[in-house]
């Protein structure tokens, strides 16, 4: 199955963007710190302007450490770029991002010059809870669905930074199937655009190849099965997701093992790393039984 998916609205949320960060001095760009690539818009570099820009990688609390920091020193090489990785509802660690915008904006932020910044992000990455933990209550709609954020919202949080809220948007073209299925995995990508069952299989790929022993722990797997369909039937079994006769429901199973891998009941993952081969993404897609191969190296 290939993925595709690109609300009518986050079009024109793009053009909205371009014609607001004329007047924006910091880009705030809100990603999965478990995959920061792919829940990138990379639509955004072409608007960007060289303003200065900051990457937070939120849900840093899911995300696997040490990629994490890999990820801080990846994005950091760019110029104008600071990366920060948080938790969100985190209020320390919220008060770090406005040291952060502050330092990258030196001469504003002074009375009738407030430091004039953007949040974008791709649906579900966190945005709104950050713009409310940012204002110090809820001015943003939150929710546990692609696309709350409808149309843009100006905030002043009193303390010499604007905020503007924009819709979430996603590429508009889903090329690279390894990431739109990492997408789909964490929870991005909206349930009716994709097979619960195709993806659950894909993520059981990845955690074989990248965290066996966590998937072992919690399925209480002595030895891990040898396909990853088999995998998410394990799951099913430990979970109790069977139907009459004690057969596996794998659908079940799999959305299943999907919630549990976004709450991080199996452990810290991410998804993917930086330096990721066009040639292990063809392996993982190809251990999934997804046709659909990304062409290049794509980080």
């Amino acid at each position: 199955m290939t993925i595709k998916w690109y609300p009518g609205h986050m079009s024109k949320a793009l053009e909205q963007i371009s014609e607001l960060v004329r007047k924006i001095d910091v880009i705030i760009e809100v990603l999965d710190a478990r995959l920061p690539f792919s829940s990138s818009n990379h639509l955004l570099e072409q608007v960007r302007r060289n303003k200065p820009c900051i990457k937070v990688l939120n849900k840093n609390d899911l995300a696997d450490p040490a990629i994490t920091r890999a990820w801080v020193q990846h994005f950091q090489k760019a110029s104008g770029v600071r990366a920060l990785p948080l938790v969100a509802k985190n209020i320390p660690e919220v008060k770090n991002l406005v040291k952060l915008i502050k330092q990258v904006c030196p001469n504003r932020g002074n009375p009738g010059y407030p430091i004039r910044t953007m949040v974008v992000g791709i649906p579900n990455v966190g945005k709104s809870t950050l713009i409310n933990t940012l204002a110090g209550k809820s001015l943003a709609k939150v929710g546990d669905k692609p696309a709350v954020t409808l149309k843009p919202q100006q905030i002043d949080l009193r303390n010499g930074i604007l905020l503007f809220d924009t819709p979430g948007l996603l590429w508009p073209v889903m090329d690279d199937q390894g990431g739109a299925y990492r997408l789909a995995a964490s929870g991005a990508i909206g349930a009716n655009a994709l097979d619960y069952t195709n993806v659950g299989v894909f993520a059981a790929a990845y955690m074989m190849r990248r965290y066996p022993e966590l998937l072992k722990e919690r399925y209480k797997l002595a030895e891990l099965p040898e396909l990853p369909y088999e995998v998410v039937e394990a799951v099913g079994r430990c979970l109790g997701c069977l139907m009459t006769g004690g057969v596996v429901d794998v659908h079940r199973a799999a959305e299943t093992f999907l919630r549990e891998l976004r709450a991080g009941k199996a452990g810290r993952i991410s998804f993917e790393e930086p330096g990721t081969a066009a040639d292990i993404e063809a392996e993982l897609l190809k251990m999934a039984g997804i046709d659909e191969r990304p062409q290049e190296q794509i980080f």
